[in-house]
Protein backbone atom coordinates (compact mmCIF):
# COMPACT_ATOMS: atom_id res chain seq x y z
CA UNK A 1 0.00 0.00 0.00
CA UNK A 2 1.91 3.38 -1.40
CA UNK A 3 0.71 6.22 1.00
CA UNK A 4 0.14 9.50 -0.61
CA UNK A 5 -1.36 13.31 0.40
CA UNK A 6 -4.06 12.92 -2.17
CA UNK A 7 -6.89 10.75 -1.18
CA UNK A 8 -7.26 7.78 -3.60
CA UNK A 9 -11.12 6.74 -4.76
CA UNK A 10 -11.95 3.09 -4.35
CA UNK A 11 -13.07 1.88 -7.42
CA UNK A 12 -15.35 -0.29 -6.45
CA UNK A 13 -17.67 -1.30 -9.75
CA UNK A 14 -14.36 -2.26 -10.76
CA UNK A 15 -13.51 -4.61 -8.17
CA UNK A 16 -17.44 -6.34 -8.41
CA UNK A 17 -17.32 -6.38 -11.89
CA UNK A 18 -14.40 -8.98 -11.58
CA UNK A 19 -15.72 -10.89 -9.05
CA UNK A 20 -18.92 -11.63 -11.28
CA UNK A 21 -16.75 -12.27 -14.54
CA UNK A 22 -15.54 -15.40 -12.65
CA UNK A 23 -19.25 -15.98 -11.15
CA UNK A 24 -20.76 -15.35 -14.82
CA UNK A 25 -17.92 -17.87 -16.27
CA UNK A 26 -18.97 -21.01 -13.46
CA UNK A 27 -22.25 -20.04 -13.64
CA UNK A 28 -22.25 -20.90 -17.88
CA UNK A 29 -20.86 -24.05 -16.98
CA UNK A 30 -23.81 -25.31 -15.38
CA UNK A 31 -26.85 -27.33 -16.24
CA UNK A 32 -29.13 -25.12 -14.38
CA UNK A 33 -29.57 -21.45 -12.46
CA UNK A 34 -29.00 -21.33 -8.82
CA UNK A 35 -31.87 -19.54 -6.68
CA UNK A 36 -31.30 -16.87 -4.20
CA UNK A 37 -34.20 -16.09 -1.73
CA UNK A 38 -34.60 -12.00 -1.05
CA UNK A 39 -36.73 -11.48 2.21
CA UNK A 40 -37.05 -8.17 2.49
CA UNK A 41 -39.04 -5.60 5.84
CA UNK A 42 -40.51 -2.36 5.77
CA UNK A 43 -39.99 0.63 3.29
CA UNK A 44 -36.21 1.66 4.03
CA UNK A 45 -34.93 3.20 0.94
CA UNK A 46 -31.42 1.85 1.42
CA UNK A 47 -32.91 -1.43 1.88
CA UNK A 48 -35.27 -1.25 -1.33
CA UNK A 49 -32.60 0.06 -3.15
CA UNK A 50 -29.75 -2.71 -2.40
CA UNK A 51 -32.47 -5.10 -3.16
CA UNK A 52 -33.29 -3.79 -6.34
CA UNK A 53 -29.87 -3.73 -7.24
CA UNK A 54 -29.34 -7.39 -5.86
CA UNK A 55 -32.39 -8.08 -8.16
CA UNK A 56 -31.11 -6.60 -10.94
CA UNK A 57 -27.39 -7.58 -10.98
CA UNK A 58 -28.65 -11.64 -10.37
CA UNK A 59 -30.00 -11.59 -13.31
CA UNK A 60 -27.10 -10.73 -15.24
CA UNK A 61 -25.05 -12.84 -13.49
CA UNK A 62 -27.17 -15.86 -14.08
CA UNK A 63 -29.15 -16.09 -10.58
CA UNK A 64 -32.71 -16.06 -10.10
CA UNK A 65 -33.98 -14.24 -7.50
CA UNK A 66 -37.51 -14.62 -5.76
CA UNK A 67 -38.56 -11.77 -3.74
CA UNK A 68 -40.60 -12.23 -0.43
CA UNK A 69 -41.54 -8.68 0.87
CA UNK A 70 -43.31 -7.68 3.94
CA UNK A 71 -44.78 -4.59 5.21
CA UNK A 72 -43.41 -3.36 8.92
CA UNK A 73 -46.28 -4.42 10.67
CA UNK A 74 -45.74 -8.26 9.93
CA UNK A 75 -45.71 -10.44 12.71
CA UNK A 76 -42.49 -11.79 13.46
CA UNK A 77 -44.56 -14.95 13.24
CA UNK A 78 -45.18 -14.48 9.58
CA UNK A 79 -41.16 -14.23 9.07
CA UNK A 80 -40.52 -17.18 11.02
CA UNK A 81 -42.92 -19.41 8.91
CA UNK A 82 -41.52 -17.79 5.51
CA UNK A 83 -37.55 -18.29 6.57
CA UNK A 84 -39.25 -21.78 7.45
CA UNK A 85 -41.41 -22.07 4.16
CA UNK A 86 -37.30 -21.34 1.64
CA UNK A 87 -35.26 -23.61 4.05
CA UNK A 88 -37.68 -26.66 3.00
CA UNK A 89 -37.46 -25.21 -0.92
CA UNK A 90 -35.75 -27.52 -2.77
CA UNK A 91 -34.91 -24.67 -5.29
CA UNK A 92 -33.72 -22.30 -3.21
CA UNK A 93 -30.17 -22.39 -2.51
CA UNK A 94 -29.62 -19.16 -0.22
CA UNK A 95 -31.69 -17.38 1.56
CA UNK A 96 -31.12 -12.75 2.34
CA UNK A 97 -32.58 -11.27 5.08
CA UNK A 98 -32.18 -8.05 4.41
CA UNK A 99 -30.75 -5.93 7.63
CA UNK A 100 -31.46 -3.78 9.08
CA UNK A 101 -34.74 -4.94 10.01
CA UNK A 102 -37.24 -2.70 11.90
CA UNK A 103 -36.69 -2.32 15.28
CA UNK A 104 -39.61 -4.39 16.56
CA UNK A 105 -37.78 -7.32 14.69
CA UNK A 106 -35.57 -10.31 17.04
CA UNK A 107 -32.62 -9.56 14.52
CA UNK A 108 -30.85 -12.70 15.86
CA UNK A 109 -33.81 -15.05 16.21
CA UNK A 110 -34.70 -14.45 12.86
CA UNK A 111 -31.20 -14.81 11.51
CA UNK A 112 -30.90 -18.25 13.19
CA UNK A 113 -34.10 -19.74 11.89
CA UNK A 114 -32.58 -19.16 8.31
CA UNK A 115 -30.65 -22.90 7.85
CA UNK A 116 -27.07 -22.67 7.81
CA UNK A 117 -26.83 -24.11 4.57
CA UNK A 118 -28.32 -21.58 2.81
CA UNK A 119 -27.38 -18.52 5.06
CA UNK A 120 -26.11 -16.35 2.09
CA UNK A 121 -24.78 -13.57 4.96
CA UNK A 122 -22.84 -15.94 7.21
CA UNK A 123 -24.45 -15.03 9.77
CA UNK A 124 -26.50 -17.94 11.40
CA UNK A 125 -24.63 -18.92 15.08
CA UNK A 126 -23.46 -22.14 13.62
CA UNK A 127 -21.55 -20.57 10.84
CA UNK A 128 -20.18 -17.53 13.24
CA UNK A 129 -18.57 -20.61 15.06
CA UNK A 130 -17.07 -22.15 12.02
CA UNK A 131 -15.40 -18.35 11.04
CA UNK A 132 -14.04 -18.46 14.74
CA UNK A 133 -12.80 -21.88 14.15
CA UNK A 134 -11.72 -20.92 10.91
CA UNK A 135 -13.38 -23.03 8.47
CA UNK A 136 -16.20 -20.70 7.58
CA UNK A 137 -18.76 -22.61 5.10
CA UNK A 138 -18.98 -18.97 3.38
CA UNK A 139 -17.53 -15.81 4.08
CA UNK A 140 -19.84 -13.26 5.04
CA UNK A 141 -20.08 -10.52 2.30
CA UNK A 142 -19.22 -7.70 3.91
CA UNK A 143 -16.12 -9.79 5.07
CA UNK A 144 -15.40 -10.49 1.92
CA UNK A 145 -15.61 -6.68 0.42
CA UNK A 146 -13.22 -5.99 2.78
CA UNK A 147 -10.60 -9.06 1.55
CA UNK A 148 -11.21 -7.81 -1.97
CA UNK A 149 -10.80 -3.61 -0.87
CA UNK A 150 -7.12 -4.89 0.78
CA UNK A 151 -6.17 -6.59 -1.79
CA UNK A 152 -6.80 -4.12 -4.66
CA UNK A 153 -4.42 -1.79 -2.83
CA UNK A 154 -2.07 -3.77 -2.03
CA UNK A 155 -3.07 -3.50 1.89
CA UNK A 156 -1.76 -6.36 4.75
CA UNK A 157 -3.55 -6.86 7.17
CA UNK A 158 -1.24 -8.65 9.34
CA UNK A 159 -0.29 -6.07 12.25
CA UNK A 160 -3.16 -3.30 10.79
CA UNK A 161 -5.25 -2.04 13.62
CA UNK A 162 -8.55 -1.77 12.66
CA UNK A 163 -11.10 0.52 14.49
CA UNK A 164 -14.79 -1.58 13.19
CA UNK A 165 -18.11 0.44 13.98
CA UNK A 166 -21.59 -0.72 13.56
CA UNK A 167 -24.93 -1.05 14.57
CA UNK A 168 -25.31 -5.02 14.24
CA UNK A 169 -23.26 -7.18 17.14
CA UNK A 170 -23.45 -9.63 14.31
CA UNK A 171 -21.79 -7.66 11.93
CA UNK A 172 -18.84 -6.75 14.05
CA UNK A 173 -18.09 -10.38 15.71
CA UNK A 174 -18.00 -12.14 12.20
CA UNK A 175 -15.72 -10.01 10.21
CA UNK A 176 -13.83 -8.91 13.55
CA UNK A 177 -13.24 -12.93 14.05
CA UNK A 178 -12.15 -12.98 10.04
CA UNK A 179 -10.33 -9.59 10.00
CA UNK A 180 -8.00 -11.21 13.24
CA UNK A 181 -7.61 -14.51 11.13
CA UNK A 182 -5.76 -12.20 8.91
CA UNK A 183 -3.29 -10.84 11.64
CA UNK A 184 -5.53 -7.95 12.14
CA UNK A 185 -6.20 -6.14 15.52
CA UNK A 186 -9.14 -5.24 16.36
CA UNK A 187 -10.18 -2.01 18.11
CA UNK A 188 -14.43 -2.23 18.29
CA UNK A 189 -15.96 0.92 18.72
CA UNK A 190 -19.17 1.43 20.33
CA UNK A 191 -21.31 4.71 19.66
CA UNK A 192 -19.77 7.15 22.08
CA UNK A 193 -19.10 10.10 20.57
CA UNK A 194 -16.96 11.58 23.05
CA UNK A 195 -14.93 9.05 23.63
CA UNK A 196 -14.27 7.67 19.86
CA UNK A 197 -11.96 9.36 18.42
CA UNK A 198 -9.31 7.76 21.17
CA UNK A 199 -10.26 4.37 19.35
CA UNK A 200 -10.34 5.58 15.69
CA UNK A 201 -7.46 8.04 15.39
CA UNK A 202 -5.25 4.76 16.55
CA UNK A 203 -6.73 2.96 13.67
CA UNK A 204 -4.83 1.95 10.25
CA UNK A 205 -8.23 1.08 8.39
CA UNK A 206 -11.51 2.25 9.81
CA UNK A 207 -14.79 0.17 9.31
CA UNK A 208 -17.54 2.02 9.20
CA UNK A 209 -21.04 0.48 9.16
CA UNK A 210 -23.61 2.99 11.25
CA UNK A 211 -25.81 4.26 8.55
CA UNK A 212 -25.66 7.82 9.93
CA UNK A 213 -25.11 10.78 7.20
CA UNK A 214 -21.19 11.97 7.61
CA UNK A 215 -20.83 10.20 11.31
CA UNK A 216 -17.13 10.76 11.18
CA UNK A 217 -15.04 13.79 9.69
CA UNK A 218 -10.94 14.42 9.90
CA UNK A 219 -11.29 14.60 13.94
CA UNK A 220 -11.90 10.58 14.27
CA UNK A 221 -9.07 9.84 11.13
CA UNK A 222 -5.60 9.49 11.35
CA UNK A 223 -3.62 10.66 8.76
CA UNK A 224 -3.06 7.73 6.19
CA UNK A 225 -5.91 5.96 7.24
CA UNK A 226 -7.60 3.67 5.11
CA UNK A 227 -11.55 4.40 5.30
CA UNK A 228 -14.14 1.40 4.39
CA UNK A 229 -17.52 3.32 4.50
CA UNK A 230 -20.20 0.52 4.68
CA UNK A 231 -22.85 3.26 5.52
CA UNK A 232 -25.51 3.94 2.99
CA UNK A 233 -27.67 7.34 3.62
CA UNK A 234 -30.26 8.40 1.07
CA UNK A 235 -32.77 11.65 1.15
CA UNK A 236 -34.16 14.48 -0.43
CA UNK A 237 -30.77 15.44 -1.73
CA UNK A 238 -28.70 12.65 -2.69
CA UNK A 239 -27.07 9.39 -1.32
CA UNK A 240 -24.49 9.87 1.45
CA UNK A 241 -21.80 7.78 3.56
CA UNK A 242 -20.93 7.14 7.26
CA UNK A 243 -17.90 9.61 6.22
CA UNK A 244 -17.94 13.24 5.35
CA UNK A 245 -15.85 12.82 2.70
CA UNK A 246 -15.08 16.57 1.85
CA UNK A 247 -13.98 16.58 5.31
CA UNK A 248 -11.20 13.46 5.36
CA UNK A 249 -10.15 13.53 1.71
CA UNK A 250 -6.72 15.23 2.61
CA UNK A 251 -5.94 12.82 5.18
CA UNK A 252 -7.16 9.21 4.53
CA UNK A 253 -5.00 7.15 1.73
CA UNK A 254 -7.86 5.59 0.43
CA UNK A 255 -11.54 5.71 0.33
CA UNK A 256 -15.04 4.06 -0.91
CA UNK A 257 -17.00 5.93 -2.23
CA UNK A 258 -20.86 6.35 -1.47
CA UNK A 259 -22.50 5.65 -3.93
CA UNK A 260 -19.99 3.37 -5.65
CA UNK A 261 -18.34 2.01 -3.34
CA UNK A 262 -18.88 -1.09 -1.34
CA UNK A 263 -22.29 -1.27 -2.20
CA UNK A 264 -21.39 -3.07 -5.62
CA UNK A 265 -18.39 -4.90 -4.27
CA UNK A 266 -20.85 -6.27 -1.30
CA UNK A 267 -23.60 -7.48 -3.99
CA UNK A 268 -20.75 -9.69 -5.76
CA UNK A 269 -19.67 -11.07 -3.09
CA UNK A 270 -23.34 -12.17 -1.78
CA UNK A 271 -23.52 -13.90 -5.73
CA UNK A 272 -20.24 -15.76 -4.91
CA UNK A 273 -21.92 -17.27 -1.86
CA UNK A 274 -24.83 -18.11 -3.72
CA UNK A 275 -23.05 -20.01 -6.33
CA UNK A 276 -21.18 -22.02 -3.65
CA UNK A 277 -24.28 -22.68 -1.62
CA UNK A 278 -25.52 -23.89 -4.83
CA UNK A 279 -22.84 -26.10 -5.36
CA UNK A 280 -22.74 -27.58 -2.31
CA UNK A 281 -26.88 -27.99 -2.00
CA UNK A 282 -27.10 -28.80 -5.75
CA UNK A 283 -23.84 -30.83 -7.27
CA UNK A 284 -22.82 -32.64 -3.85
CA UNK A 285 -26.65 -34.08 -4.12
CA UNK A 286 -26.56 -35.57 -7.67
Amino acid sequence: MTKTNMTQIINGKKIADKIKDGIVKEIAKLTDRPNLAIILVGERIDSELYVNLKQKEAKKCGIDTHLYKFEENASEEELLQCINFINNDELIDGILLQLPLPQKFNTNKLVKAIKPEKDVDGFHPENLKNIRENKPHVMPPLAGVIMEICKDINCVLQNRRVAILANSDIFMQGVGNILQQQGAKILPCKYDKKNLPNRTKQADIVITAVGKKHYLNKDYIKQDAVIIDIGIIKDETGTYGDVDFDSVKNIASFITPVPGGVGPITIACAFRNVLQLYKAHKIKSL
